[in-house]
């Protein structure tokens, strides 16, 4: 495949995917409200379920495919891109307001789950099907707080709904259906691409999956949390990104792992270290009297991000880890 065409495919399927989590999350956002979810559990779970769909659907072909590199880093990288370049944005744009469960449970969740994948990797240099089992745990437990939390109540908006017009149940079902579908196929374009790319450029899959498909993959989430910090729903768009970085290890490479076995190579120590800096800057940051991640805040992670793209443009293979 000449590199052209590579780049035509990885773009097609980066459309597919947009376009398809946009369709689910607004069929299941939809579903969600009519169950009078509250809207900070909305973008914990269906929210940043359908936004880490892409990653999911991505790192499961590339772990079928034997790219292996592709789909750890494709998590990793688009983990740090999440704090970094989405958060980073959404703060500059208007300081985003964080709730105190945020700040004490699922921001530490976050780290705590880095940390695990780190350690789960570092074992024994690959995530088998009882890594898998182990991340699933971890996101069995992460739902089982969900509940508690919408049992609660906690992070129901204190503003009242905007009026929609009514939507047919079995419409906002389709449009589930439909989104996962494009998303599926989607994937399955974008890793073909990224890999011919990466292997045309003399690019390593790491590189790659750490940039431009985390990119790709993030896109998602990057619309998402902007909008929403623009429309000031800032529970949504916190609440967005921290939900998706759950989701990302232990449902995407949990899903992974148990499909197929998954190589984690040296190189990804780092990446998986800055992973965990960058959460616990966040926490640092929101850690105020107002419970803000304020613009100033946002250039901090921002800037944090720039560095780390530049560590990758001079150390593309992860050498000296």
């Amino acid at each position: 495949m000449n590199t052209g065409l590579a780049i035509l495919l990885m773009v097609a399927g980066f459309a597919l995917l947009i376009w398809g989590a946009d369709f689910f999350v607004d069929g299941a956002s939809k579903v969600a409200q009519k169950l009078k979810i509250p809207q900070l559990v909305i973008g914990l779970t269906i929210v940043a379920f359908g936004t880490s769909a892409p990653e999911a659907a991505v790192s499961i072909s590339a772990g079928l495919k034997g790219s292996a590199d592709l789909a750890v880093s494709n998590v990793v990288g688009s983990n740090i891109l999440n704090i970094g370049i989405i958060l980073g944005i959404s703060a500059l744009i208007t300081p985003l307001a964080v709730q105190m469960c945020t700040i004490k449970y699922e921001i530490p969740y976050v780290m705590i789950t880095t940390l695990l994948l780190l350690g789960l990797g570092m074992f024994d240099g690959k995530l088998g099907w009882i890594d898998g089992l182990i991340l699933w745990a971890g996101m069995i437990a992460f739902l089982a707080y969900l509940l508690w939390l919408a049992k609660k109540g906690t992070g129901a908006s204190a503003e009242e709904p905007e009026p929609e017009k009514k939507t047919p149940v079995a419409w906002m079902i389709a449009k589930i259906i439909i989104g996962g579908v494009a998303i599926v196929l989607g994937s399955d374009f974008a890793v073909d691409g990224a890999t011919a790319i990466a292997t045309s450029m003399g690019w390593s899959e790491r590189l790659i999956g750490l940039t431009i498909v985390a990119l790709g993959t993030s896109l998602p989430e990057l619309v998402t949390s902007v909008i929403a910090a623009i429309k000031k729903k800032a529970d949504i768009a916190v609440g967005n990104i921290v939900g998706s970085n759950i989701f990302n290890v232990l449902f995407v490479l949990g899903t992974t792992a148990l499909i197929t076995p998954v190589a984690y190579t040296e190189a990804f120590i780092i990446d998986n270290v800055i992973a965990f800096v960058a959460g616990l800057m966040l926490l640092f940051l929101v850690l105020n009297k107002k419970h803000e991640l304020k613009r100033w805040g946002g250039a901090i992670l921002f800037g944090f991000y720039i560095i780390y793209f530049i560590y990758l443009m001079i150390n593309p293979f992860g050498y000296g880890v």
